[in-house]
This record gives C-alpha cells, sequence and structure tokens, in this order.
C-alpha cells in the first residue's frame, strides 16, 4: 500500500487525550500524520514524523476528523417546498407532513431515489461527512421500505429501518394493525437490510408502548435500537431509549431532569440535531443542560426534506455554539467523535493510529472558525479511507 504523509498542518484535532494538549480534542499544533492505505499510521508532530511514499502539504490549514453524522433521512423524493413556506409564514410543524413525502417516495423508481440519495451524499462529503448513517422511513410498507433499505445499503453500514415514523396512511383507522406489520412481516423483510431499528416517539407518532414493542421486535431480529425522542413534547422516549440500551436518543429537545439524569448515566448518547429547530423556528436543545450533567452529545444534520433540509455539518456546528450552549470545542467533538459513539464506532471521529484514514482539511487555522465563520465553506478538502476525494 501507499503512505502518505499529510504535513504543515497548523493545527489537528485528533479526539484522543492522549495527544497534544491532553483535552477532549487532543489538539495538536504544528501536526503531521501519516496514512497507510485506508488507516491512519501515525499521528504527531511535523519536525519527527516519518519518511513515507508521498508527502501532501496542507499548508498551515487546520484538521479535524471526518464529520460522523449519525442521523439522516436520505432515502426519499419529492419536494416540501411549500411545506417550508407555509410554516415560516405562521404555520406550526407537526409530524403529519411526512405523509407528503411518503407519497413521493412510493410513487419514485429505484433509479430516482438512489439518484437522489448519491446527489446529497456528494454534497455532504464536499462539506466534510465522511460517515453517514441513514433511514428508512417514507415508505411505511413493506415493498417500500425494503428497497429504500437495499438502496442506502450500497452506500452505507449504517442502514437504520424506521418504518416506525408515522402510522402509515394505509392503516390510519387502525395503527395497531400497523404496528403489527412493523413487528412481523415488514420487520422480516427489512432486518437483512439494516443495522438499526428507529421509532419516532411522539404525540401523532407512536407511544411509548408502541415504541417499546417495536424497538423489542428489531431487537429480537438482530438490530439494535434508536430512537427519536422528545422531539416536539415531553414524552416517554428518552427513558425507553435508556432502558433498552439504545445507541442514541435523537432530538432530546423537551427534558425533564430524570430524563438528563438517565442519559447522564445510561451508556445512549443524545443526538442533537439543530437543524430541525432552525427548520421548525422550535425550542433549541439545551446543550449546556445534558454537557454539564455528564451526557454524552452527538450533533447531526437529521437532513430530511420536511423539517431539516441541510446536509450540512458545519452549519449545525454553529447554531449549537450560538442557540445551545456549546463551546466550539465541544460542537466538534459532538460532530465527529460524538456521532461515532452515537454509531458505536471507534474507528471513526478521531484522528488515531488505527483509525479510518478520513480527514477535513478547513480553510482556516483553526477548527474553532467553523463556528467563528458561519455560512462560510470552509472545508477546503476531504480525505475518506485514505484518498483525497473532495
Amino acid at each position: 500500500m501507499t503512505t502518505t504523509l499529510i504535513t504543515n498542518i497548523a493545527s489537528l484535532v485528533t479526539n484522543d487525550p492522549a495527544q497534544g494538549d491532553g483535552t477532549p480534542l487532543g489538539l495538536m499544533t504544528d501536526a503531521a500524520v501519516v496514512l497507510d492505505g485506508e488507516t491512519i499510521a501515525w499521528v504527531g508532530p511535523a519536525a519527527k514524523a516519518p519518511s513515507a511514499d508521498e508527502t501532501y502539504d496542507a499548508t498551515g490549514r487546520a484538521a479535524i476528523p471526518g464529520f460522523v453524522d449519525s442521523h439522516s433521512h436520505l432515502v426519499f423524493a419529492g419536494d416540501r417546498t411549500q411545506e417550508f413556506n407555509a410554516r415560516m409564514s405562521g404555520r406550526a410543524y407537526e409530524a403529519g407532513g411526512i405523509r407528503t413525502t411518503v407519497a413521493a417516495t412510493r410513487a419514485a423508481t429505484d433509479e430516482a431515489l438512489e439518484a437522489n440519495l448519491t446527489h446529497y451524499l456528494d454534497e455532504a462529503l464536499r462539506q466534510g461527512t465522511t460517515t453517514f448513517e441513514t433511514k428508512s422511513g417514507y415508505g411505511l410498507n413493506t415493498e417500500d421500505e425494503s428497497r429504500a433499505l437495499r438502496i442506502a445499503a450500497r452506500h452505507t453500514d449504517e442502514v437504520t429501518f424506521l418504518g416506525a415514523h408515522i402510522v402509515s396512511p394505509d392503516y390510519a383507522e387502525d395503527p395497531a394493525a400497523y404496528v403489527d406489520l412493523v413487528t412481523g412481516e415488514m420487520l422480516d423483510a427489512c432486518a437483512p437490510h439494516a443495522r438499526w431499528i428507529d421509532v419516532f416517539c411522539e404525540k401523532g407518532a407512536f407511544d411509548g408502548d408502541q415504541a417499546r414493542a417495536i424497538l423489542m421486535a428489531g431487537k429480537a431480529k438482530g438490530l439494535h435500537p434508536r430512537i427519536h425522542a422528545n422531539q416536539l413534547s415531553y414524552g416517554p422516549g428518552v427513558q425507553l431509549a435508556v432502558e433498552l440500551d439504545a445507541a442514541s436518543a435523537d432530538h432530546c429537545t423537551h427534558l425533564t431532569d430524570a430524563d438528563v439524569d438517565a442519559l447522564a448515566q445510561g451508556n445512549t448518547v443524545a443526538t442533537l440535531l439543530p437543524g430541525a429547530e432552525f427548520s421548525t423556528r422550535a425550542e433549541w436543545p439545551d446543550a449546556r443542560r445534558l454537557l454539564d450533567a455528564g451526557a454524552t452529545v452527538a450533533l447531526s444534520t437529521d437532513c430530511n426534506p420536511g423539517s431539516s433540509f441541510t446536509s450540512s455539518v458545519p452549519f449545525c456546528i454553529a447554531l449549537a455554539v450560538r442557540d445551545m450552549g456549546m463551546t466550539p470545542d465541544e460542537a466538534i467533538w459532538s460532530a465527529t467523535a460524538g456521532g461515532a459513539k452515537a454509531l458505536r464506532r471507534n474507528d471513526v471521529g478521531r484522528v488515531a493510529v488505527g483509525a479510518r484514514a478520513d480527514l477535513a482539511l478547513l480553510d482556516a487555522p483553526s477548527h474553532v472558525h467553523l463556528a467563528y465563520r458561519p455560512g462560510v465553506p470552509l472545508v477546503n478538502e476531504v480525505w475518506r479511507r485514505g484518498v483525497r476525494v473532495a
């Protein structure tokens, strides 16, 4: 394999406290990294860098781990511009808008769905995202849920079955029958193509008992739980997530003290999705409260056509710092190492020997510029699996 030395890095976020300044970011200055094929072989001061087959000059830019976007909904068709326009004109966000995308997705060809998916993946990659999770949830019948997962699985290992996004319009008068479908025939068809199972535990979607039944059925099929929890109102989602050892409870906007304590004491990551609050003018999640309690926090885009149509992790970092009480250091950690923890992975989200060779080089001397210069396209180059891809 060819080895590549990336040198002359002004500041390097490693997310390894044993490196650099000893903080959670493991920040190093005047740094270098050696890539050996798809993995990182060496990290340290540029002055002590070993030789390599090729040398690449970072020209004094900052480098960070590739972003780990642990929550997205990218297998869809259609457009909800009119809904967004109406919402920005005063109409409140409700979960039922998903039905519009369901109709468009069912009508789309496999080729159209995959083309749409790859379009947004390429868009995200150019902004530094090198690992992503994505979900089904816009089919809501066995055929369309399973084909969504098959399409997604061609592009990522982090595939989530979300047949329980909302009750299918086909079962509007019989939600119990839809839960039976999701936990039976649909799950049987979808489980071979997914790693995770998710449910939207919320008023207008699924209550706590329904969510428990769905997640337990998924666990019995070998899928690990994730959960949309406490986005629009207080509810049982967070407590259920911790009880079932879900990898993440996502949104976490409306939390009681007991919810915060549960997240702080359990293994479930609180994944915050500020793009949703931005796009719905909703109350911001209180990241500061979670961090101060000792909870692990991830940041993700929630990229979807209804409530958070952004693929930009840097944008979400800026929102988290400005409106959710996070420091720039906390936000960058949550968008990289935090996302990796939400996917229960240790090979991504950090720059360390043995980790996957995923890096983003910034047109800036420090990672702080991601919040300091919001809206500016600072990701200059992206390396994924040891290859410069953007």
